[in-house]
């Protein structure tokens, strides 16, 4: 499957995941669960996107020489990790299915991703937008797709019944119509939008 945005966007393909959940198909389990790590570094998210499976602790380690603030207040997992110094580290268990913003409360510059899901098969779109997904078995999906700066109800539009038979298939093409809106402005955890004027001590 490949997705096609309207121009300038096909030139800068935004981060985007699709993911097969089982209709009528063999179970399918993820490798044991392991902790992953969202660093932040340089005043950034280190990676910007992170898939991980439900029930994942995700740690998240300061490895800037100041202070950062961790928060998410989406559906995904809402969680505040407070104020914590360079060289620490805290973790977050993501126990359900759902996208998790990340953002600091200090750094309005700085934001992730963390998808939690409860199926392995899932791909990460390629630098030209194209998915690629091997070894699906045989059965009945639906299959799901998340973009970075498309809105929800957009993208479960795009959510739909695949069959997967023997040998390869192609799932088309997905066309978006609308820019994706991946600088808009993001509030505090507070619910307030940062007061840019005041630039932070570390």
């Amino acid at each position: 499957m490949r997705l096609a945005f309207p121009p300038p966007v096909e030139h800068h393909i935004p981060p985007a995941v699709l993911w097969l959940s089982p209709i009528q198909a063999p179970p399918l389990l993820f490798p044991p669960h392991k902790r992953y790590t969202l660093g932040q570094q340089n005043r950034t998210f280190i990676p910007h996107l992170l898939v991980v499976p439900v029930g994942s602790v995700v740690i998240f380690p300061n490895k800037d020489p100041f202070f950062h603030n961790v928060f998410s207040l989406f559906d995904g997992k809402r969680f505040d990790l407070g104020l914590y110094e360079a060289g620490s580290a805290k973790d977050v268990t993501f126990s359900r299915e759902g996208v998790s913003y990340i953002f600091c409360n200090i750094h309005p510059e700085m934001s992730a991703v963390v998808l939690a899901l409860s199926t392995p098969l899932y791909t990460i779109a390629e630098a030209n937008g194209t998915f690629q997904l091997s070894k699906v078995p045989v059965g009945d999906y639906e299959m799901h797709v998340w973009i970075e700066g498309i809105s929800q109800p957009v993208l479960d539009g795009f959510t739909r019944h695949v069959h997967i038979t023997s040998g390869t298939g192609d799932l088309g093409v997905l066309h978006i119509m609308s820019v994706p809106q991946l600088s808009a402005a993001h509030r505090n955890k507070f619910g307030q939008p940062y007061d840019r004027e005041i630039k932070p001590t570390y």
